[in-house]
């Protein structure tokens, strides 16, 4: 759990392979996709994505040059793990809404 945990650290980097989920991107696919990421953190998330061994990145030869980023089949396994914590958040939000009103859900055990 820990490598996971690891490889996911740091805030919108779930954003990033949420997207990358999606299909391979390029850099200015992402930061359309991700407006309220500046430059400097979506570099930074895809670099350390690359050095977890989730994401890679395919340079094409031309000018200017081509660069798509995709997930790596390790990256692609991340899928479920990130759905499953989307359901764990949701459940509990719901949770939270439902105190609020005054109609608390039972607890899970």
């Amino acid at each position: 759990m820990e490598i996971t945990l690891a490889a996911l650290h740091g805030r919108w980097t779930t954003l990033v392979v949420r997207e990358l989920l999606r299909g391979d991107h390029s850099y200015s696919e992402l930061r359309a996709a991700l407006p309220m990421l500046s430059d400097k953190v979506l570099s930074d998330r895809l670099a350390q994505l690359a050095e977890a061994g989730v994401v890679e990145r395919d340079r094409r030869p031309g000018w200017p040059p081509r660069v798509r980023y995709a997930l790596t089949p390790r990256g692609q396994r991340l899928g479920p793990v990130l759905q499953a914590l989307w359901d764990w958040g949701a459940e509990m939000s719901a949770r939270d809404i439902g105190a609020e009103s005054g109609r608390e859900t039972s607890p899970v055990h």
